[in-house]
């Protein structure tokens, strides 16, 4: 059997495979709230075969949005329509986490259909808050930095998050902490440039992680799995570097971090580099050498690029992303493809000979 195909277990849950949906954003919300679109967006890839559906990156507070239309969880009537989805995930033999995320100097800025545009309050738009007063981009409205009590209420936020998503049912969290979003913002220099305990050394900013780790796990049942995603590079010399992701991936293990999502870039606007198929994998394989899981992640579009990670010992789990929105089947197509036999919905068994 194809390894992509064997179980795998995670603290107390056993995936059916090693496929994950990556959480991608769907900017179709209202004030956080769920959907019926989500509810089909995310149950359509379990009904697909997907071993493990990570819902998209979800705001703990409404400045944490990346957009007005970004799926929310920062109070209790988000649980509801949460619990729907999750409900119906796993009638379908498939396993449900959530990415829970605060944007940062990101925040407040029109769905990317509508142009992308960074919103002012005059038109929908919100304050926005970072470690350091610098934007992202040149010609956007700098962040506020925060002070040490927006601080804590970050590390809340993310805490009271966790008890939400527990209450929901979900199975996994992920702390988003790459693309730039406020967590890669503390982690890297280029754009964290304070002068408190916050900022300057290694240790210092990787200091808000590391809290918000910490507080996640005190509301976290200890056999649900923790998963942290990073951007291994910033791209940009000076920046956030593998190095410091592989050292900052000792650490996290050892505070019980159980897998992480190894992505890359976001933080920097001018930063160039080139993307091809499989371009982030030797981030995975590289912080898979310190002893914790990995995920690959970024243009893995094909069953035979996903066996090949596995089998070359590069990463634990693929995430797919594109290529589960352009085919949301793409599990049980593979599945035949390698001559692997998998449990199909039995409303969709008539389909398995063609």
């Amino acid at each position: 059997m194809a390894i992509l195909f064997t179980p795998i277990a995670i603290k107390g849950i056993r995936l059916k495979n090693r496929i994950v949906q990556s959480p991608m954003c769907q900017y179709s919300s209202m004030d956080g709230f769920a959907t019926d679109w989500h509810l089909v967006h995310l149950g359509t890839r379990a009904v697909g075969g997907v071993g493990l559906i990570m819902a998209e990156a979800t705001a703990v507070s409404p400045e944490g949005r990346i957009t007005p239309g970004d799926l929310g969880i920062w109070k209790n009537e988000h649980i509801e329509g949460l619990h729907k989805i999750v409900d119906f995930i796993k009638e379908h033999n498939a396993h449900i986490g959530i990415q829970l995320a605060h944007a940062g100097r990101k925040a407040s800025h029109a769905v990317p259909r509508e142009g992308g545009v960074q919103l002012n309050p005059e038109h929908g738009g919100w304050t926005t808050f970072a470690p350091s007063s610098l934007p992202f981009a040149g010609q956007e409205t700098a962040p506020c930095a925060l002070d040490h009590a927006g601080i804590e209420k970050v590390i809340t936020d993310f805490k009271n998050a966790a008890i939400r998503a527990h209450k929901a049912g979900f199975q996994v969290i992920e702390i988003h902490s790459a693309h730039g979003y406020l967590i890669h913002e503390f982690l890297s220099p280029l754009s964290n440039q304070r002068t408190d305990e916050y900022g300057g050394s290694f240790e210092n900013r990787i200091r808000l992680l590391i809290r918000v780790v910490e507080a996640v796990k005190t509301v976290w049942p200890f056999e649900n799995p923790l998963f942290v995603r990073i951007s291994a590079t910033d791209w940009v010399q000076d920046g956030w570097s593998l190095e410091e992701s592989i050292q900052l991936s000792i650490i996290l293990k050892e505070k019980g971090i159980d897998l992480i999502d190894c992505s890359s870039g976001g933080n920097i606007a001018t930063a160039q580099f080139s993307v091809s198929p499989g371009y982030q994998v030797p981030f995975a394989e590289s912080i898979r050498k310190t002893g914790i899981l990995t995920g690959a992640v970024g243009l893995i579009t094909n069953v035979e690029q996903a066996e090949k990670i596995l089998t070359e010992n590069q990463a634990d789990v693929i995430l797919f992303g594109r290529e589960l929105l352009r085919n949301p089947y793409f599990v049980l197509e593979a599945a035949r493809k390698m001559q692997t036999e998998i449990k199909w919905p039995i409303q969709y068994e008539r389909a398995k000979i063609k």
